[in-house]
Formats: structure tokens, C-alpha cells, sequence
């Protein structure tokens, strides 16, 4: 029996994405929010990846490539320090 290394990273994609879509639906209606807690998940989900061999790694860069859209969506949502 085969194991799919590829399950963790992508439900560790899936999890980051529903936080950082919830952060950008707060932040949009003026709620401050804490992103104290989204290095240590995107620590993780690196760390994952990168222990992957590439021909496993490689079909989760469209997920991972959404993922960064994201992050740049929820970025331009909060107030310039």
C-alpha cells in the first residue's frame, strides 16, 4: 500500500487558505484582526513541501500558487503600518 505524502501539504493548503479568506472577509468589515498564528502555519506547510521528493511537490504548486494570491488579496485589505 502506497501512502499519499502529498494529503498533509494539501490540506495544510486547504486550512491556510479558509484562514486568510476569513482574515480578508474581517478585515473588509473594519475588524482588527491577528495574524500572530499564520507564520507558524506557513512554517509548517514549507517545511512539508520541502521534504517532499518534486515529482510529489510538484502538482501542489497550483494550490500554492492561489495561496500567494490570497495572501496578496489580504494584504491589500490591511491598514499601511
Amino acid at each position: 500500500m502506497t501512502q499519499d505524502t502529498t494529503a498533509f501539504p494539501l490540506a495544510a493548503i486547504e486550512a491556510l487558505h479558509a484562514t486568510i479568506l476569513m482574515a480578508r472577509a474581517l478585515a473588509e468589515g473594519g475588524r482588527r484582526i491577528d495574524l500572530a498564528g499564520l507564520d507558524g502555519q506557513a512554517a509548517s506547510l514549507c517545511t512539508a513541501i520541502a521534504l517532499l521528493p518534486r515529482p510529489q511537490a510538484a502538482p501542489l504548486a497550483p494550490a500554492l500558487q492561489a495561496l500567494v494570491r490570497d495572501v496578496e488579496r489580504l494584504a491589500m485589505t490591511l491598514p499601511a503600518a
